[in-house]
C-alpha cells in the first residue's frame, strides 16, 4: 500500500509513524486508518528488525480527532449504524493491533490530541508532549460519546472523577495539567525539544532487551487479571525472558561491569 495520510520511516530498530494530513490537523479518515493498519503490519513483521515505535503528527497538531466533513445527516433519534460499523470494522482492529504490538510505543504529542486522537496518544507506553499540547474529549460538544477506548483508559489513568469531568464538560486539558495528573510521562518546552527528547527515548527502548515487550504485555494484562492470574503471568513471562539471549547478555554485562549490548532476541 502506498501512503497518502501517514509517513513510515525506519532508523535502525526504531520505526516512526507520522500522521501526515496537516491541512485538517491530522484528523483521521478511512484512508488514514487503513494506512495505519498496514504500517503496523509491516512493523510487526519480525523481518523488519523494528523493536520500538514512535507515533507523532505533522504540522500544528498530533491528531484533531475524526474528520467529520464526510458525516451525512441523519434523522433525529435514529441510530447511526455507519458510525458503529466504522468503529467496529476499522478503528477497533487498529487499536487492538497497537495494543498487541510486540514492542514499546512512544507517542510525541504537540498541539491538539482530541477525540480519537487522544486515544491514539494514550496508546503509547510512554507519552511525551510539548507545553503547547492539549488533550480534549470533544465528543459531548457534538452530542456524541467518547470512543476509541477512552472510557476504558481514562478512569484507569487519571481516576473516575477526572475522566468523567473531561468527557462531560469537554474542556481542554493543557499539557502541564496532564503532566501533573500523570497522563503524560515527559513534558518539553516546544515541538523541537519534544521530537528530540521523544526520539531519544524511543531509540533507547528500540535498543533495549527483548523483555521490554514482555513488560508491556504484563502491564496491559493487569487491567483484566486478578492478583493470582497476574502472579502466574509474571512467572511465565519471567521464564520466557530468562531464556533470551538478551537476559544472558545482561547478566554477563553486569558481572563484567560493562554496558549491555542487547539485540532484541
Amino acid at each position: 500500500m502506498s501512503y497518502e495520510r501517514i509517513l513510515l520511516e525506519q532508523d535502525g530498530s526504531l520505526a516512526t509513524i507520522t500522521l501526515n494530513h496537516p491541512e485538517v490537523l491530522n484528523a483521521t479518515d478511512a484512508r488514514m486508518v487503513a494506512e495505519l493498519g498496514d504500517a503496523v503490519l509491516r512493523i510487526r513483521d519480525p523481518e523488519s528488525g523494528v523493536r520500538a515505535l514512535l507515533l507523532t503528527g505533522a504540522g500544528r497538531a498530533f491528531c484533531s480527532g475524526a474528520n467529520l466533513s464526510g458525516r451525512g445527516n441523519r434523522s433525529e433519534g435514529a441510530v447511526n449504524p455507519t458510525a458503529r460499523e466504522n468503529l467496529r470494522n476499522n478503528y477497533h482492529p487498529l487499536l487492538l493491533s497497537l495494543r498487541d504490538l510486540d514492542m514499546p510505543i512512544v507517542t510525541a504529542v504537540h498541539g491538539a490530541a482530541a477525540g480519537v486522537g487522544m486515544s491514539f496518544a494514550l496508546i503509547g507506553d510512554l507519552v511525551c508532549a510539548s507545553k503547547q499540547a492539549f488533550f480534549l474529549q470533544a465528543f459531548a460538544r457534538i452530542g456524541l460519546v467518547p470512543d476509541g477506548g477512552a472510557t476504558f483508559m481514562l478512569p484507569r489513568l487519571i481516576g473516575w472523577g477526572r475522566a468523567v469531568e473531561l468527557s462531560m464538560l469537554a474542556e481542554r486539558l493543557p499539557a502541564d495539567k496532564a503532566f501533573e495528573w500523570g497522563l503524560i510521562n515527559r513534558l518539553y518546552d516546544d515541538q523541537e525539544t519534544l521530537m528530540e527528547g521523544a526520539t531519544e527515548l524511543a531509540h533507547r527502548l528500540a535498543n533495549g532487551p527483548r523483555s521490554l515487550a514482555m513488560i508491556r504485555k504484563a502491564y496491559w494484562a493487569t487491567w483484566q487479571n486478578v492478583y493470582e492470574q497476574q502472579l502466574d503471568l509474571e512467572a511465565r513471562l519471567q521464564a520466557e525472558a530468562g531464556a533470551t539471549e538478551d537476559s544472558r547478555e545482561g547478566v554477563l554485562a553486569f558481572l563484567e561491569k560493562r554496558p549491555a549490548q542487547f539485540k532484541g532476541r
